[in-house]
């Protein structure tokens, strides 16, 4: 995968379409585990037999329409809501833990499952407006949902794919707020960071495989992201959020700041200097069990993956004991927005250094 680190906009959008190539097809697992990118060690036999077993727990429990069930809902403070039914974001994060083990349509001991997973998302696009959403779900999902299929249609290059991950993008691009963010409808209103993170995400992926993408789209995200940052870390929306302010810091609103930079081909800045130095600090009050521990992490291993060795060899080690420990004799994690997505995210967390997904690529 091609370096991102122009800071150069207009450049690296472009130099994106130089990745095409590289994702015409996954890697091998020698070949995989052999870049000189992919940091020694870090996923040891231990991470590697707990991950073998939630794959199958996942495997086990993905419905015959090609979904997985969880609570679909909305996150209310340190508490989230919602009614059992077919997730359209649990389905993405389902199968991108499938994809980080090596699992792509026609490969792989899971790849029948991945493109059951696939198929179930396309029936979700909605015909008038590419809005991909199931049961109620909103733009978490929708983003969650871009972004695999962005990853899926650089790997196989489907048109059916492509044609909705086109109008799913065109979406998310119209459905900007002014001052450059997202929220949780389709509608340009207010914004925070925790939604905003999923969308820059989205269209990084999407441009990074050819689909098109404004460049002002990309550069009013990133003014409104640095709009939140702090010596402190990340506030979850904007100081000058006209509609409603809210301005705690977190741990996982920090990571999504970062990884936000990151999405927008920023990757040393005053910013990101500043939040990878509160981290650590903030991390106390992660909380197991609740739903932004493994959400807070899936951003942070990204964040600290991204930043170099020395940020990773200091985070990764902790979160992988810790993640470990927190293992159910089923092979399953749980938390408060459901089983199915804690132990997708506690598996793309520990196969962070896998590199099989190209946006958590260096």
């Amino acid at each position: 995968m091609a370096n991102y680190g122009c800071t150069d906009k207009m450049k690296l959008f472009t130099g994106c379409l130089m990745a095409l190539v590289l994702l015409a097809g996954p890697a091998r697992s020698q070949d995989r585990e052999s870049s000189p990118n992919v940091y020694k060690g870090a996923f040891d036999p231990s991470a590697r037999a707990a991950v073998d077993r939630a794959l199958s727990y996942l495997a086990a429990r993905q419905n015959a329409n090609g979904s997985w069930t969880n609570r679909v809902g909305y996150k209310l403070y340190d508490d989230y809501y919602g009614e059992e039914g077919d997730s359209t974001d649990v389905t993405a994060l389902a199968c991108m833990a499938l994809v980080s083990a090596g699992n792509v349509p026609g490969r792989g001991r899971y790849g029948k499952a991945v493109e059951k997973g696939i198929d179930f998302l396309l029936t979700c696009v909605r015909s008038e407006d590419g809005y991909i959403t199931k049961n109620g779900s909103r733009m978490y999902s929708h983003a969650f949902a871009t972004l695999f299929l962005a990853e899926i249609y650089g790997t196989t290059r489907r048109d059916d794919v492509k044609a909705k991950l086109k109008r799913a993008i065109q979406l998310l691009v119209t459905s900007q707020n002014r001052e450059g963010g997202w929220r949780y409808q389709p509608i340009p209103v207010d914004a925070d960071l925790s939604v905003t993170v999923t969308m820059l995400q989205a269209l990084r992926a999407a441009r990074n495989v050819g689909i098109s993408v404004p460049i002002r789209t990309i550069e009013k995200a990133e003014r409104y992201v640095k709009q939140c940052a702090t010596r402190f870390g990340f506030t979850y929306q904007s100081a000058t959020d006209y509609s409603f302010n809210d301005t705690r810091i977190s741990y996982a609103l920090t990571a999504c700041g970062i990884v936000s930079l990151y999405s927008a081909g920023e990757y040393d800045s005053r910013e990101i200097r500043d939040s990878l130095r509160a981290l650590p600090r903030l991390r106390a009050r992660l909380i197991p069990g609740k739903l932004h521990y493994f959400y807070g992490h899936y951003y942070a291993s990204q964040a600290m993956y991204l930043a170099g060795k020395q940020e990773w060899d200091r985070y990764y080690p902790r979160t992988k004991s810790e993640i470990l420990r927190l293992q159910k004799p089923d092979g399953s994690w749980s938390d408060d927005v459901g089983r199915n997505y804690a132990t997708a995210m506690a598996c793309v967390i520990l196969q962070m250094p896998c590199e099989w997904l190209p946006i958590f690529q260096k």
